[in-house]
């Protein structure tokens, strides 16, 4: 009986760490706009570039790591909430993730932005005219130079 007992324990603990580190790690909410026209209109409004992250997050792998390396970042965070419009244009292979509608706006700025392969960030302003992209994935410290050259030069 104390085996049995000091088992459940055991998977309790292990449990509740597992779900602790996620909650940790997910902490980390970032603003991104519900559609593509309403980041065009809070940018002007705002006066803010746009950052449209490409991605397939559920089938990329440097996606998934500049997910979680750059984008669940309290830095990133930062920067984004203060300088940053951002939108993500999802391209996943369960299509279930996104709505069509979404979707379909996914692939006019793929052919529109001319994005390859993923991930991709594009920084556009107000009017969806193209600044600057950054194709692939860098060591994280890489982005933040170049995302700030970007918001100084807007």
């Amino acid at each position: 009986m104390k085996k049995v007992i000091l088992s459940l324990t055991i998977c309790l603990l292990v449990f509740n760490a597992v779900f602790s580190q996620e909650k940790t790690e997910n902490e980390i909410t970032l603003n991104w706009e519900p559609t593509f026209k309403k980041a065009l209109k809070k940018s002007k409004k705002e006066k803010k570039p746009i950052l449209i992250y490409f991605t397939g997050s559920d089938w990329c792998s440097p996606c998934k790591i500049l997910d979680k390396k750059l984008f669940h970042t309290e830095k990133f965070k930062e920067i984004a909430d203060r300088d940053l419009i951002l939108y993500e244009a999802d391209n996943p292979r369960n299509k279930d993730l996104v709505t069509p509608e979404k979707l379909e706006v996914t692939y006019e700025l793929k052919k529109r932005y001319n994005v390859k392969g993923f991930p991709t960030l594009v920084f556009v302003d107000h009017q969806g005219a193209e600044i600057i992209c950054k194709k692939g994935l860098l060591i994280t410290e890489y982005y933040y130079p170049f995302i700030q050259s970007v918001i100084e030069q807007y």
